[in-house]
């Protein structure tokens, strides 16, 4: 598979993040997100490794015990397996997210205890 242009794909909602899957195998999945200023995928721990790569815009990364304020292109976050990872948009942003292997429901129920309480840490 080839895409032209990653930005392209990318779409923007004003209640909270979006993620377009790119690609997905049994072993791995591949999505661009696409975040409005103030958005977050909150710090959670799930059962897949994820690497994470900001093609637009700044955010702040946290990874494990490790936080990078005003990440812009070109900035990373990796996280093994069951290590704390999130991102919080401070403009409009797009990364690409690749995790393995792929999330399940119970990996995402942090996520929904966040979004419930109105917290990304």
């Amino acid at each position: 598979m080839i895409i032209s242009s990653i930005k392209e794909k990318a779409t923007f909602a004003a209640d909270k993040f979006q993620a377009v899957t790119l690609a997905q195998t049994p072993r791995s999945k591949t999505m661009v997100v696409g975040l409005e200023a103030g958005q977050a995928i909150p710090v959670h721990h799930p059962k897949s490794d994820l690497t994470l790569l900001v093609i637009e815009g700044q955010a702040t990364l946290i990874g494990e015990d490790q936080e990078l304020q005003q990440a812009g292109p070109g900035a990373m976050l990796y996280a093994e397996a069951g290590k704390a990872r999130g991102i919080k948009a401070d403009q409009r942003t797009v990364a690409v997210v690749v995790v393995s292997p792929p999330p399940t429901p119970e990996d995402h129920k942090e996520l929904a205890e966040h979004f419930k309480r109105g917290t990304w840490r």
